[in-house]
């Protein structure tokens, strides 16, 4: 069985583009909204993403809804503990996949990680 895990030097969820989470709004409460769209660079990456070291720069500040954690998934997006790792996987490969490509590095890199 694969386990989540968050794979560094990725930043696939760092493209924030809205036009890619049409739904955002089912899950973000209006003052995440305003902070999610300012951090949007008009490339549509976030802009606390260092594309050189590809790391995140407010990484221990983070926002919530950058933060993959069961409490957080549950409340805002009703998945429970239990299911969180087959839900980030999900979500991992989906991101992964549209900003990079079903056989980029990333993908092999993040398949590599939830096996072992």
């Amino acid at each position: 069985m694969a386990t989540w895990r968050c794979v560094k030097q990725c930043g696939a969820c760092c493209n924030l583009d809205p036009a890619e989470r049409p739904d955002i709004e089912d899950y973000l409460s209006p003052e995440e909204l305003e902070l999610y769209f300012s951090m949007v660079g008009e490339d549509g990456w976030c802009i606390n993403y260092d594309r050189v070291t590809r790391e995140c720069r407010i990484y221990p500040e983070r926002p919530r809804f950058c933060r993959v954690e069961p409490a957080i998934f549950q409340k805002m997006y009703g998945i429970l503990p239990e299911e969180l790792s087959d839900f980030a996987i999900d979500c991992c490969q989906q991101q992964i996949s549209g900003v990079y490509g079903d056989r980029s590095l990333e993908m092999l890199r993040f398949e590599r990680a939830i096996k072992d």
